[in-house]
């Protein structure tokens, strides 16, 4: 839980500062945004609101362009299922009214049915 706490606190302040490397697209009522890393990399990419909300989906990526996290906004609120990846743990975050509402991990060696 600690961890999960810890990616979107760094997710969450990384948005509050300026950002120089970043680049800005209109696209109607919605402005999308890729923010940079100083190596040149994505570091998040996702979508505000006509308000300047968080808006949609957003993923943020490390230093090495390996996703971290990926999750929605709905008008500046969390919303539905979030993923966070931790070394060779994936956290499923259930987000309602912006509040966690549930958590499921699944290590590596975890088996998951997959459906052809």
């Amino acid at each position: 839980m600690k961890n999960i706490v810890l990616v979107v606190l760094m997710l969450v302040s990384s948005l509050s500062f300026a950002q120089v490397d970043a680049k800005v697209e209109k696209k109607g009522d919605l402005t999308m945004v890729t923010y940079y890393h100083d190596n040149g990399n994505v570091e998040q990419e996702g979508t505000f609101n006509a308000k300047g909300e968080l808006h949609g989906v957003w993923t943020s990526y490390d230093l090495k362009g390996n996703k971290v996290a990926v999750g929605n906004y709905n008008n500046g609120q969390k919303s539905g299922k979030w993923f966070f990846w931790v070394d060779d743990t994936l956290k499923e975050v259930d987000y309602k009214d912006s509040k966690i509402a549930s958590v499921q991990e699944w290590k590596q060696s975890t088996d998951v049915a997959i459906r052809n």
